[in-house]
């Protein structure tokens, strides 16, 4: 067992010599009651003033320039997510990551907290929204003032021979792409796309080689890094909220059924939450 402090976890990610530290939190899950979402939230505004003392001491003694990420909370309220983005927004750290959020909420639902927490944040400092990487959350966290994302979505899908495509996600182990010559996306100009066919990655698959998880991993996260850089140019043309929607409009999200039982869960629970209040 190890034990994790503020002071150790920025010590841990000095010596790792991280560029952007990240401020230790604690996360309350979707589903979690409103105590342990208030608890999370109190525990990550009181450890981050530790956190920034311990890192700006550390940061004195290198020349290597380094910034401290604070990190929002809040659960699923929004007036907790507003009170804790201004909370982390005064706290002296370099930019802002929005947390706890991607873990199972409908898409409406974190779209809520993702507006709430941002109208607290600076405008210039990076906002960082943690976890969330799938090609219509990029488009729409930016379109909310996102500047940062990660995710393990586009190679954790890729292994399953899920591939993005302008017009969604495919499965290339799927019988048709059997015989496809040609390359997965025609538009694309990844390693995979232009050097292997749809087929041969197929065969891959089916197969069980191991290049097919990474020739899927680098078509998926160049499909992601050809969406930022069509983004940063409808933005500098003025052109954004166009090329969003002409993307949402192509673009079909996966899993449609589960993100409706995640909304019928969401209901049920907002329900139960409100029951216990009256």
């Amino acid at each position: 067992q190890h034990q994790l402090s503020p002071e150790g976890s920025m010590q841990l990610q000095h010596q790792f010599g991280s560029d952007i530290t990240m401020a230790l939190d604690v996360l309350a899950g979707f589903g979690a009651d409103d105590a342990e979402q208030r608890e999370a939230m109190r525990l990550t505004h009181a450890w981050l003033p530790r956190n920034v003392a311990t890192f700006q001491d550390l940061r004195a003694s290198t020349t290597r320039q380094r910034m401290l990420f604070g990190i929002c909370q809040g659960g699923f309220d929004a007036e907790r997510r507003i009170e804790s983005g201004a909370f982390v927004a005064a706290s002296g750290v370099d930019g802002c990551a929005i947390g706890g959020l991607s873990v199972g909420e409908p898409k409406e639902v974190m779209a809520e907290m993702l507006t709430a927490s941002i109208s607290a944040l600076p405008q210039d400092k990076p906002r960082y929204l943690m976890g969330v990487g799938s090609p219509e959350d990029l488009w729409n966290g930016v379109a909310a003032g996102v500047d940062m994302f990660d995710c393990v979505l586009p190679t954790r899908v890729a292994r399953r021979g899920a591939l993005y495509l302008p017009i969604g996600r495919v499965d290339v182990t799927a019988g048709r792409f059997r015989a496809t010559d040609a390359p997965i996306d025609d538009e694309c100009d990844c390693y995979t796309c232009l050097n292997f066919s749809a087929a041969y990655v197929h065969h891959l698959f089916r197969a069980r080689e191991l290049l097919a998880y990474r020739l899927a991993s680098i078509h998926n996260v160049r499909f992601l890094h050809r969406q930022i850089d069509r983004m940063r140019r409808s933005i500098g043309a003025g052109t954004f909220e166009h090329e969003r929607q002409a993307f949402l409009s192509e673009y079909a999200p996966a899993n449609q059924a589960v993100a409706a039982a995640q909304r019928a869960k969401f209901r049920s629970a907002e329900a139960n939450r409100h029951a216990s209040r009256t």
